[in-house]
């Protein structure tokens, strides 16, 4: 649902405010994750710190932890605001367009808003998630999704109104956190006056703090990697360009979420596996995740290097159409996210960030040289480009050999082979569909929706094909065989 509206949110945007606008958006999006380093891993921290007590029950451990995260976040809340008003002398500096933009700084501020108010809550609706327990609070996120996005496009229709349009943004997110809050509350309602309760104990505190810092550089370097891309570009190329590129990365991001929303319910789960299991049981469950993997990132990347453009020239006009090679860099970038969802839903769980934090930095440093260097000489594919250079060379070969060395006491030369015979299956797949569909160039959305349904099918056949009698595929048709048949029991024992 989320994705749909997002699509008729955009649209209703674009054709009333602009390119520049939405330029504007990205450049806010990523100076306010730049600002959310101030939580310093807290977040990364506290899910981890969790694990334990919920499993054994232990509500006092959890309450304490609870009032603990509570002064921790209304702090970092301060110091977010903080920094956050310490920017905006700059903003003009980063915001590169060729007409002004009036109440630039009343814009940033009400975005500013929604990030800062959101710190007041996490510490309690993160319970919940490590508790796999977030799909309580899925129907209270929809529906608040959908109110947003609906007066937000009528605010756009009706008045052509930016602020107004943040301001419910931000308004329905205080609501939906509130709502969520409560919910938390609820569940664990020794949490509901956390502050009567005892302090953490010394050592726990201690070891919360000195995982933080483990995270903290981790954390520097991954919000960094993630949220320069749309200040580079604009520094370099325009904020006009901004809008533009973030219409191809919605689609993908859109894409991805697809995977990511199979994968992130399995974190706290896989926390267990690592717990109790043995090297092979681990490495089992990996094997799965990671044919699962495989399977829709082919699907995934394959239908959007094939679609992206045709999609774009139809929802908004060749006007906004951006030259092959983005669509070339956007997919490689896509393919990268795609491909490690496994190791970082592992990296999460095991706490891997703790010794992979350099490794990451050294990427982060990678991407900056290279997105100012290669984005003067190919623009916006350039900056793309660095993002896709900086992975490959540095994270992409060593997270791989640390988690197969740690957690799976083996070597990772498997794990290369399977990437790389999916890069090579991938490749085909995007020239095999190219020399079918190349010359079907839809211009409605009935014929895009046919172009897609085709490209899915034959995606779909190539990779189930090759990946069906994968180790991890037959560990997984074995499983759902055991559900179907306890179904299947449990249904005969009603009758």
């Amino acid at each position: 649902m989320n994705m749909i509206l997002s699509f008729f949110s955009r649209t209703v945007f674009i054709r009333t405010l602009g390119n520049e606008y939405l330029g504007l958006n990205g450049i806010f999006g990523d100076v306010l994750t730049l600002l959310s380093l101030a939580d310093l891993g807290f977040s990364t921290a506290m899910a981890y710190s969790f694990y334990k007590p919920l499993a054994d029950r232990d509500e006092e451990k959890i309450a304490s932890l609870v009032a603990f995260y509570n002064k921790v976040y209304n702090i970092i809340a301060a110091a977010v605001a903080i920094l956050g008003l310490c920017c905006i002398p700059f903003l003009r500096l980063i915001v590169n367009t060729e007409k002004n933009i009036p109440n630039l700084e009343i814009y940033y501020l009400f975005s500013l808003a929604g990030v800062v108010t959101s710190y007041l809550f996490v510490y309690k609706t993160t319970l919940l998630t490590a508790d796999q327990k977030d799909y309580m609070v899925v129907n209270i996120r929809m529906i608040s999704i959908f109110i947003k996005v609906v007066l937000q496009m009528l605010s756009l229709i009706i008045f052509k109104n930016y602020i107004l349009y943040l301001g419910i943004g931000t308004a329905i997110g205080i609501t939906n956190n509130l709502i969520t809050s409560k919910k938390a509350e609820k569940e664990y309602p020794f949490i509901k006056h956390v502050k009567a309760d005892k302090e953490v104990d010394g050592v726990l505190k201690s070891r919360i703090i000195e995982n933080m810092k483990s995270v903290f550089i981790y954390k520097i370097s991954t919000t960094v990697f993630s949220a320069t891309d749309n200040i580079i570009i604009s520094i370099v190329v325009s904020t006009a360009a901004v809008g533009l590129y973030s219409n191809y990365l919605m689609l993908s991001q859109k894409l991805l979420l697809i995977e990511q929303i199979v994968f992130s319910a399995m974190t706290a789960s896989i926390g267990n596996v690592i717990a109790k299991e043995n090297y092979e049981k681990k490495y089992s469950v990996f094997q799965t995740i990671q044919s699962i993997s495989f399977i829709l990132c082919g699907i995934i990347v394959v239908s959007y290097s094939l679609l992206a453009d045709d999609f774009v020239r139809v929802w908004l006009g060749e006007d906004y159409q951006l030259p092959q090679i983005l669509v070339i860099a956007v997919t490689l970038n896509t393919f990268f996210s795609c491909i490690l969802q496994p190791l970082w839903l592992y990296r999460d769980a095991t706490g891997l960030y703790q010794k992979t934090k350099y490794i990451m930095l050294l990427a982060t440093i990678e991407n900056i040289v290279l997105s100012v260097i290669l984005g003067r000489i190919l623009g916006i594919a350039g900056v793309i480009f660095a993002s896709a250079i900086a992975r490959l060379t540095t994270y992409c070969w060593y997270e791989p050999k640390l988690l197969y060395r740690e957690y799976f006491n083996q070597s990772a030369i498997k794990y290369y082979k399977q990437i790389f015979a999916n890069i090579f299956l991938t490749i085909a797949a995007i020239f095999f569909g190219k020399l079918i569909c190349d010359n079907f160039k839809p211009n409605n959305w009935t014929m895009l929706i046919i172009k897609a349904i085709l490209i899915g099918a034959i995606n779909i056949i190539i990779y189930i094909a090759a990946y069906y009698r994968t180790d991890g595929a037959q560990n997984l048709i074995k499983k759902a065989k055991t559900y179907i048949w306890k179904w299947q029991k449990k249904q005969i024992e009603n009758e």
